[in-house]
């Protein structure tokens, strides 16, 4: 409860969580509620290019399809991107973490010299070379992003796991001849879990945006997918008569990924008060 509270009083943090609440019932309904789902895939030549109106509240695309539907619809990509590269991250880099952290000598050290390799360079331009290697598509993208993506993870776990590897409870388990693996996953993991959920909450609006930059420079998804940088990409050409084109998916990016960056700062005051922000 007191948690709770504490996240009630951060109003930040509670328009973040709104924003992603809002946006995780907008993908779950939007296939129900778009106006209209199935035209949003199909071409129609005579009505493409028309301003908002009651018809199209958000105009429709070259190919005359709706935006609005295609909006609605686009949210449930960013959010299967954001979900299942950061889990996927996380598969690979927890583990490793815990292992390069706990463990001492040439394979922990391996692991970090990677990890580091990895960290030096932008994520957007290892993405953007992955995604080159492969054939473009949605869940190319996501395979380049998860495999760009989990060093972080990697260096977050391998630093609580050095600070808790000499903690007196994990001194007691030794003692007690308890196995590394039940030491590492039953309770030092779940001493390490804060930042790990900060950096997961903060690394799901980061791959929306990162997701919609390889769109947009046609390494991500692929016509006809109603995907948010894909239609940015499509509108630059009739650009800016039809402003609504790319207007509308624009600032659908900008909300969910301010939405988790604000939600990502509020858990950080909360879960881990010696990240918290200076008031």
């Amino acid at each position: 409860m007191l948690l709770l509270r504490k996240f009630a009083r951060d109003v930040s943090a509670v328009i973040g969580l709104v924003i992603v609440l809002s946006t995780v019932v907008v993908a779950a309904v939007a296939p129900y509620v778009a106006p209209y789902p199935d035209d949003a895939f199909e071409s129609h030549p005579l009505q493409r290019l028309k301003p908002p109106s009651v018809k199209f509240p958000f105009g429709t695309d070259n190919l005359g399809r709706d935006v609005f539907s295609r909006v609605l619809l686009g949210s449930r990509a960013a959010l299967a991107v954001a979900v299942l590269v950061v889990s996927a991250s996380m598969l690979i880099g927890v583990p490793l973490g815990l292992i390069a952290g706990y463990h001492r000598g040439w394979g922990s050290d391996a692991i970090m010299r990677v990890t580091d390799i990895f960290l030096a360079v932008p994520q957007l331009i290892l993405a953007l070379a992955l995604a080159q290697l492969l054939r473009p598509s949605l869940q190319n993208a996501m395979l380049a992003l998860a495999l760009t993506y989990w060093p972080f993870f990697t260096r977050i776990v391998y630093a609580e796991t050095r600070r808790l590897r000499v903690s007196v409870f994990v001194e007691a388990l030794q003692g007690l001849n308890a196995g590394a693996f039940r030491i590492m996953f039953a309770h030092i993991l779940p001493n390490a879990a804060p930042p790990i959920i900060i950096r997961a909450t903060i690394g799901m609006g980061f791959t929306i945006l990162t997701a919609a930059v390889l769109g947009f420079l046609g390494m991500g998804a692929t016509p006809p997918d109603p995907e948010w940088g894909l239609a940015v990409a499509q509108s630059r050409q009739y650009l800016p008569d039809a402003w609504w084109f790319a207007t509308f998916p624009g600032i659908a990016i900008f909300l969910v990924v301010f939405g988790f960056n604000l939600l990502g700062d509020g858990l950080r005051d909360i879960i881990d008060p010696r990240l918290r922000r200076s008031r």
